[in-house]
C-alpha cells in the first residue's frame, strides 16, 4: 500500500471508491488516506442477526502494515446497529491498545460512543470469567465413586420404602384408589398385547430359523421345536416381555411421576398426609407384577407359533408333529421357572420407573432424562437378575 493516493480495501475483497450503502448487511471498507493513518468505514446493518466482519480481519491488515499509527473509524452510513457493533469496536480498541495505535471515534454516532465509554469505565473484574478447567483423573474418579455410592444408597432406601408399603398392602392398610389400579392393569396388560404379539412371534421365528440352519446338517430339524419351546418358556418369553415393558411402561411411569414432581403434585400429597409410596408406587408395582407373568405366558405361546410357522414352511415339519414334540420337551418346571423370572422382572421394571420418576428434577428436560434413565435401569436390572436366577436354578432346582 503506497504512501499517497486513495487506495481502498473492502472486507469482501472488492475494491470500493467512496461510500457505498449496504442496507441489509454490514460491510467494512478500509482505506489509507495518509501515510500513518488507516480509515475504517462501516456501512449497512451491524446487528447480531447480520453477517458482519470481525476484528480479526482488521488485525490482519494492521499486522501486514506496521506503519499505521492512527486508526480512524467512521460509521455515519449505518442503517442499524446493536450490541454486535459495540463488541466489534471493543475488540478493535483492544487491538489498537496492543499495537499502540491511536483510535479516533469522532465518526461514530453519539449513542455508540457513550456505550463504548460506559464499557471502558467498568473494567472486567479479575476472576469473574469462568475458567474451563479439567479436574485430575483421581478427582474425577473420586467424584464418580461418591456419586455411585450416593445413587446406590438412594436406590436401597427407595426399595426399603417400597417393601414397607407392600407390607401395609398385605395388611390392608395401604391407601390408594382401586380405580387407579384397574386402569394401570389395563394399561400394562391389554394395551401391551399388540407389541408383545409382534415381538414374541418374530423372536420365535428367528430362533427356529437359526436352529434349523444348524440342525439340518444332522437331519435333526424336528428338534427345532425343542429349541423354540424351551428357549421361550425358560428365558426368552419372560425377558423379551420384560424389556418391552421397560421401554413402554417403565418409561411411562417415570414420565408420569416426573411430571407430577414438576407440577408439585407429589408435594401436595405429602402435605395432605398421603404417602406417595402407597398412593403412587404400590399400584404401579402391583399392576406390573400381576400382568408381566400373564403376558409372559402369552409371549411363550406367540413364540412357539412363530417357530411353527418356520417349521411348517421351511423344514417341512407338520404342525401336529411340531406341537407334539414341544409337548414332550416342555415341563411344568420350565414354565414355573419362566413365570418366577417374569414376576421378578415386573417388579424390577416398576421399581426402576417409579424410582427415576420420584428422583426427577422440576423441568421438562429432567422428565425426559428420568424416562431414559428408567429404561436403562430396568434393562440392566433385568439382565442382572436373569443371571442370578439362572445360577440359582442350576444349583438349587
Amino acid at each position: 500500500m503506497g504512501a499517497s493516493g486513495r487506495e481502498t480495501l473492502s472486507w469482501k475483497g472488492r475494491e470500493v471508491d467512496g461510500i457505498k450503502e449496504a442496507a441489509h448487511k454490514g460491510e467494512m471498507h478500509i482505506s489509507r488516506p495518509a501515510v500513518d493513518t488507516l480509515l475504517v468505514q462501516l456501512f449497512g446493518s451491524w446487528t447480531l442477526q447480520s453477517k458482519v466482519p470481525t476484528a480479526a480481519e482488521l488485525q490482519r491488515q494492521l499486522e501486514a502494515d506496521t506503519g499505521v499509527r492512527r486508526l480512524v473509524v467512521e460509521a455515519r452510513e449505518l442503517t442499524g446497529w446493536d450490541s454486535g457493533l459495540v463488541t466489534f469496536l471493543r475488540n478493535v480498541a483492544g487491538v489498537c491498545a496492543q499495537r499502540q495505535i491511536a483510535l479516533h471515534r469522532d465518526g461514530l454516532p453519539e449513542g455508540l460512543r457513550r456505550l463504548l465509554d460506559l464499557a471502558a469505565a467498568v473494567p472486567e473484574r479479575q476472576g469473574a470469567r469462568r475458567q474451563a478447567t479439567r479436574d485430575p483423573i483421581l478427582a474425577r474418579t473420586g467424584k464418580a465413586t461418591i456419586a455411585t455410592i450416593a445413587s446406590a444408597g438412594a436406590m436401597l432406601g427407595f426399595i426399603g420404602e417400597a417393601f414397607l408399603a407392600f407390607l401395609k398392602l398385605l395388611r390392608g392398610q395401604a391407601r390408594f384408589r382401586r380405580v387407579d389400579l384397574a386402569l394401570l392393569i389395563q394399561e400394562c396388560g391389554a394395551q401391551a398385547l399388540p407389541i408383545v404379539t409382534l415381538i414374541s412371534f418374530l423372536v420365535g421365528a428367528i430362533l427356529a430359523f437359526i436352529g434349523a440352519v444348524q440342525l439340518q446338517q444332522f437331519g435333526a430339524q424336528i428338534y427345532v421345536a425343542n429349541l423354540v419351546g424351551l428357549a421361550m418358556a425358560l428365558e426368552m418369553g419372560a425377558m423379551m416381555t420384560a424389556i418391552i415393558m421397560a421401554g413402554r411402561t417403565g418409561a411411562a411411569f417415570a414420565a408420569q411421576l416426573g411430571t407430577m414432581q414438576v407440577n408439585q403434585e407429589i408435594d401436595a400429597l405429602t402435605t395432605l398426609g398421603v404417602s406417595p409410596m402407597e398412593f403412587l408406587v404400590v399400584p404401579r408395582m402391583l399392576a406390573l407384577v400381576l400382568m408381566v407373568p400373564l403376558l409372559t405366558i402369552y409371549a411363550d405361546l406367540m413364540g412357539m407359533l412363530g417357530g411353527a410357522a418356520i417349521a411348517a414352511t421351511t423344514l417341512d415339519v407338520s404342525l401336529p408333529v411340531y406341537f407334539r414334540q414341544i409337548q414332550e420337551a416342555l415341563t411344568l418346571k420350565a414354565f414355573a421357572q419362566g413365570l418366577i423370572k417374569s414376576a421378578v422382572y415386573g417388579g424390577i421394571v416398576a421399581l426402576a420407573g417409579c424410582l427415576r420418576g420420584m428422583q426427577s428434577g422440576r423441568s421438562a428436560a429432567a422428565v425426559g432424562e428420568a424416562a431414559t434413565s428408567a429404561v436403562v435401569t430396568g434393562i440392566v436390572g433385568i439382565i442382572v437378575s436373569s443371571a442370578i436366577l439362572t445360577v440359582i436354578y442350576i444349583e438349587v432346582w
